[in-house]
């Protein structure tokens, strides 16, 4: 019996010197952990049901096999939230782990014990360094609200689109009566006809009847978008106010950039990682004596066309920022690569922005605050015109048509690292 306590104790002491790293893939419905110790070594891995027993089990499961460092864990804003937040709140370091690429997987092959492995192998040899979002904050509270929002947008662009689409293939009575009607006109004068139910085999009956019910939608759904709003306004104030006092800047546009940076916005470490994050930051593209740099199509896209819509503002009421677009159009820059360096520019004013509460003095490209109408490109998807604006946004996005930039004698905005104005 002395023995057995000698060893026991001795195991105790090895095991509160062993330094772990741990990785996790999550799922729905269970989270797999794996575990190495410092030289790499495979200590086991083991499967957990994502619930606040099995976060708590994962967690000390890991623990036992000593020192636990840091972990990684795969999906924190999706699957593993509950875990992140948990984990978070138990003072863990976390870092989140992205899956691993197709070269990978086919070479180690798939399975949760292989992609949580993964993930503490990607944690240790700090391949993986992003700082997960907080969760259970305010942050998380507009999130939401902007889930239902977006939601209600789309729908009723959707709605509005099948309104036009039946008036093109209408009786001539009927389209001959309604074509020349504005949106709201059309849908106001569709949502109040009172057409014979009896008579719905007719096809102008029938037609009318579908009228009325997508107008009706339509209008709930504006109901349902302007009591949002009513929501999400005086959140976003409360979160950021400054933010809103940047030009092109209104509640929409901010919360989509609050959702964006999370609660946590100092985990971004500079301008450049915010631009990265936004898909704004340009990617090197060099080769040989050729020097540029290529559109960025990654990142988190709705920040990305925050951005974009920041740009097309100013681009309309801002004369410095037009004069600097007439500036670089004379140098042979083509116009989706002017607003490109624009969003850059625009990405380091908002990530200042959301860093410091205090007001911020312009920057040089950037408009005073008064110079543009609050109302004036706030929420651009508001307007009837919400499905064209954003399709617009994704063809500047996706233009595959652009110049080559070349960087040899000139300063291009585009490369993050040289910048002028």
């Amino acid at each position: 019996m002395t023995t057995m306590t000698q060893v026991s104790v001795s195991e105790q002491a090895r095991l509160g010197h062993r330094e772990v790293t741990g990785g996790v893939d999550t799922h729905k419905d269970t989270h797999t952990a794996a575990a190495v110790d410092a030289r790499g070594q495979v200590l086991g891995h083991r499967e957990f049901p994502a619930t606040q027993a099995g976060y708590a089990a994962l967690l000390a499961w890991l623990r036992g096999f000593g020192q636990l460092l840091v972990v990684g864990v795969e999906g924190t804003g999706v699957y593993g939230a509950g875990l992140t937040q948990y984990l978070q709140a138990g003072g863990v370091e976390l870092v989140e782990v992205d899956r691993p690429d197709r070269t990978a997987r086919r070479r180690h092959g798939k399975s949760d014990p292989v992609d949580a492995l993964a993930a503490a192998r990607a944690a240790q040899s700090g391949r993986a360094t992003g700082i997960p979002k907080t969760r259970g904050g305010r942050v998380d509270a507009l999130r939401a609200l902007r889930v239902a929002r977006r939601s209600a947008v789309a729908a009723r662009a959707d709605a509005q689109r099948r309104i036009k689409s039946l008036l093109v293939a209408a009786p001539d009575p009927l389209r001959a009566q309604l074509r020349e009607l504005g949106v709201r006109e059309l849908v106001a004068h569709c949502a109040t006809r009172r057409p014979d139910r009896a008579a719905a085999a007719d096809p102008t009956t029938a037609t009318v009847l579908a009228l009325r019910s997508l107008a009706r939608r339509h209008q709930q759904l504006s109901t349902e978008i302007t009591e949002l709003d009513a929501l999400i306004t005086p959140l976003v104030t409360a979160l950021n106010p400054t933010l809103l006092t940047l030009a092109g800047v209104g509640p929409d546009v901010a919360g989509q950039l609050l959702v964006t940076a999370g609660d946590n916005p100092h985990r971004l470490r500079s301008d450049a990682a915010f631009a990265m994050l936004c898909g704004a930051a340009p990617l090197p593209a060099s080769s040989g004596r050729t020097t540029r740099h290529r559109l960025n199509r990654g990142g988190d896209r709705h920040a990305n066309a925050a951005l974009h819509r920041i740009v097309l503002c100013r681009l309309h009421w801002d004369p410095r920022t037009r004069a600097y677009a007439q500036q670089r159009t004379t140098e042979g820059l083509s116009k989706p690569e002017i607003i490109r360096c624009l969003k850059r520019y625009v990405a380091r004013e908002v990530y200042t922005a959301l860093l410091n509460p205090a007001l911020l003095t312009p920057h040089p490209l950037t408009p005073a605050p008064s110079s543009v109408p609050a109302s004036s490109c706030a929420a651009p998807e508001e307007s009837t015109c919400s499905a064209r604006s954003a399709a617009r946004t994704n063809d500047v996005d996706t233009d595959q048509r652009r110049k080559t930039i070349t960087a040899g004698g000139r300063t291009t905005p585009d490369n993050p690292t040289r910048n002028t104005t």
